[in-house]
């Protein structure tokens, strides 16, 4: 999962209405309801079926902590579908979406200018064609590079160029080095 995704899935689960599971016996039992099988949820998390029978029953109280994540990481992955959805659905049609980034940005500019990249740290907030745009690529499983390459434009479009008011030459924006991204819809 690249840089981008993952802030995606991270903005998402900060609109859980209800908290997933915290005991491990909930979490399997969870996951055993959303996979069907003990066999599918021991793919899922790398370890064998008797042991996700286990965790079920109650007969191991904890898991290993790497384990522990791999569970915690599916439940969440996998928690309020349909809240993720509406919110996905109401920041692509009228909200928006804020980014919170430090990076390097470099851009392509008219001849005089300086293109060389640089650290930023940006908060901006973009249209909802833009996250409409980050959406549709992400479902579409596009790259993280793909994904990128949305933002920057977007940064570009409402940051470097105000909206069409400065910096109208400037052609292309890239996202590169991220520090630290963080997203909200």
């Amino acid at each position: 999962m690249g840089e981008i995704e993952a802030a995606l899935d991270r903005a998402g689960q900060e609109h859980f209405t209800k908290t997933p599971p915290k005991t491990l016996k909930g979490q399997i039992g969870y996951l055993m309801r959303q996979l069907g099988t003990a066999r599918a949820v021991a793919a899922e998390i790398g370890v064998t079926a008797d042991s996700v029978n286990r965790y079920r029953r109650g007969a191991r109280r904890h898991a290993r902590p790497d384990v522990a994540a791999r569970i915690d990481a599916a439940v969440r992955s996998r928690w309020q579908p349909q809240v993720r959805r509406r919110r996905q659905k109401q920041a692509a049609t009228t909200g928006g979406i804020t980014i919170e980034t430090r990076a390097r940005f470099g851009y392509t500019a008219p001849v005089g200018t300086s293109d060389d990249g640089r650290f930023r740290r940006l908060t901006v907030h973009l249209p909802a064609a833009y996250a409409h745009r980050l959406f549709t690529a992400q479902a579409a499983g596009a790259t993280d590079t793909a994904l990128r390459q949305v933002i920057a434009d977007g940064l570009r479009d409402v940051y470097f160029q105000d909206g069409g008011h400065r910096a109208l030459g400037l052609s292309e924006v890239q996202l590169a080095d991220i520090d630290y991204l963080d997203l909200d819809y």
